[in-house]
C-alpha cells in the first residue's frame, strides 16, 4: 500500500523499531490507512474499532502512541484517554495520545488539546502528517538518567565544579517550578526559559529533564501551547530532578 523502503532510515523518520502504536477508529478505511501508514514509517501498529476495546488493549499493553477517533462506539477519544490517565496501573497510561476526527471546529480542537492530547489530526490525513506526529513521541521513548555524573564531569572537567553548578541548577529549577502556571500563558517566554534551561541541564548532566524540555519547546514552537500532555511530563521530570539534586546535596 505504501512504498517506503524498509531499509531506508529516513523512511522510518528515525523511529526505533520497537515503537508501538494503537489505532482506534470505527471507520474501516481510516483504520486501514492509519495502520499501514504507521507501519510504512517503521512502527508496529495494532488496530481496534471501538473505545472500549482501546481502553482494554492500552491497559494491558505498552504503546508509545495512541491514535484515537473522537467518535467511536463505547467511548470516544476523550473518554479513552481519561480512563487511561486515571489508571496508573495501565501499561499505556502516560503515552502520547493524538485525537483524530473528520469533523473538527476550533473550540473542540482546543478542548482536546487541553485534555492532554498532544495533537489533533483532521481526517483524511497524510503520511507526512503522521511523520510529524512521530516527533512528539520520539523524545519520550528512551529512558534517561535524572543525573548523569559522567556526562557532567566530562563537560565541566571537575567534580567540585559540577557540584557548584548543580546547586545553581537546583535554585533555577525551584524558581521555574513556581513560574510554570504563569509561563503556560506566555508560550514565547516559556520557550525562551526552556532554551536557557537546556544549557544548564547540559552542564549538570540532567539528561532526562533536558529531553523533556526539548520536547516541550518543540511543542510550543508548533503552536500547541494548550496541550497539557508535554507540560505534564515536563513537570514530572522537573520535580524528579529537583529531588535527585537535593538527595545528592544531602
Amino acid at each position: 500500500m505504501f512504498n517506503t523502503p524498509a531499509s531506508d532510515p529516513a523512511g522510518a523518520s528515525g523511529a526505533p523499531e520497537t515503537m508501538r502504536a494503537l489505532v482506534a477508529d470505527d471507520d474501516p478505511a481510516s483504520r486501514l490507512f492509519l495502520v499501514e501508514a504507521l507501519r510504512s514509517l517503521g512502527l508496529e501498529a495494532e488496530a481496534c474499532h471501538d473505545g472500549t476495546t482501546a481502553i482494554a488493549l492500552a491497559r494491558r499493553q505498552p504503546f508509545d502512541l495512541l491514535l484515537l477517533d473522537c467518535r467511536m462506539p463505547g467511548a470516544g477519544a476523550e473518554d479513552v484517554l481519561a480512563a487511561l490517565r486515571q489508571d496508573p496501573a495501565a501499561c499505556s497510561s502516560d503515552c502520547t495520545a493524538v485525537a483524530t476526527s473528520a469533523d473538527m471546529d476550533a473550540p473542540e480542537r482546543q478542548r482536546l488539546l487541553s485534555a492532554e492530547f498532544s495533537e489533533v489530526l483532521h481526517k483524511p490525513c497524510s503520511v507526512a502528517d503522521l511523520r510529524r506526529i512521530l516527533t512528539l513521541v520520539q523524545a519520550g521513548t528512551t529512558a534517561m538518567p535524572l543525573l548523569d555524573d559522567a556526562q557532567a564531569i566530562a563537560t565541566m572537567g571537575d567534580a567540585d565544579v559540577v557540584k557548584a553548578m548543580r546547586a545553581l541548577l537546583r535554585a533555577e529549577l525551584a524558581s521555574l517550578y513556581q513560574d510554570l502556571d504563569t509561563l503556560r500563558d506566555d508560550p514565547e517566554a516559556f520557550a525562551g526559559r526552556l532554551h536557557r534551561l537546556r544549557s544548564s541541564c547540559g552542564f549538570c548532566g540532567a539528561t532526562a529533564l533536558a529531553a523533556q524540555a526539548t520536547r516541550l519547546q518543540r511543542h510550543l514552537r508548533l503552536g500547541h501551547s494548550g496541550s497539557l500532555a508535554p507540560l505534564s511530563r515536563f513537570r514530572g521530570a522537573l520535580l524528579a530532578t529537583i529531588e535527585a539534586l537535593e538527595a545528592r546535596a544531602a
